[in-house]
């Protein structure tokens, strides 16, 4: 089964700085039918402007991973990481036992994110930080594992305490990739620019797809974009 949620559909936020969509329930929204998929807690699209963030602040027992799509993000924690996480890389922080860090754009132009959070398989493991720079050229026209706990996790792949991974492609115009998906597991994807297809089901920019009872995926782009796909247990 596909289901197709359009942005509009979900939660807004709107603060200033910060321009969030949630698809799932998150801070003053909250739609019972919509308050995670799996293991996968938060998935938060965000545009900041330049100069804002987020000062200092905790989390605990999470796997949060932030994929840059336009701009750039500043992080710092406490346990002493910092770094920039550019457009088109991603950044992994287990939050396991606990941690605090903010995250600003401290860029010239407005920067554009999701905060994609999964929920851990066991709790208090030690906190941690990392980032890694994937290019865009090496997922042209097929699918690239970035994040992963998964067992058979591919080398490079930033890790992460779940049974999950984080996919991701730029696909031109007609462009079809597939993803199996074993039995038992389930798929959330997001096309960040641009109309697709999956399974035959149209989905506009920024929709969130849930896939369930399905043996593959197979996405076309009906335009230019990148397409983010999460494999679930």
């Amino acid at each position: 089964m596909i289901e197709v949620s359009p942005r509009e559909s979900m939660g807004r936020n709107q603060i200033g700085w910060l321009d969030a969509t949630h698809h799932f329930s998150f801070g003053d929204y909250h739609d019972p039918t919509r308050i995670n998929f799996g293991p996968l807690r938060v998935w938060n699209d965000d545009l900041f402007r330049s100069g804002g963030g987020f000062p200092m602040h905790p989390h605990k027992d999470m796997e949060i991973i932030t994929f840059v799509h336009r701009g750039e993000i500043s992080h710092a924690d406490s346990l002493g990481n910092g770094g920039t996480v550019g457009k088109g890389d991603v950044q992994v922080m287990s939050a396991g036992t606990g941690i605090v860090h903010s995250e600003f754009n401290n860029g010239p132009e407005d920067l554009e994110l999701f905060q994609i959070w999964i929920l851990p398989d066991a709790k208090d493991h030690t906190p941690r930080w990392e980032t890694r720079q994937f290019s865009r050229q090496d997922r042209k026209g097929r699918l690239v594992e970035l994040v992963s706990g998964r067992t058979a996790g591919a080398p490079g792949s930033l890790r992460i305490h779940q049974d999950a991974a984080l996919f991701a492609t730029d696909l031109d115009a007609g462009e079809t990739v597939t993803h199996p998906i074993e039995p038992g597991r389930r798929a959330y994807a997001v096309a960040i620019d641009g109309r697709i297809t999956i399974n035959g089901v149209r989905a506009p920019a920024r929709a969130g797809i849930q896939a369930t009872d399905e043996d593959a995926i197979v996405i076309t782009a009906e335009e230019p974009g990148q397409v983010v796909v999460l494999d679930l247990p």
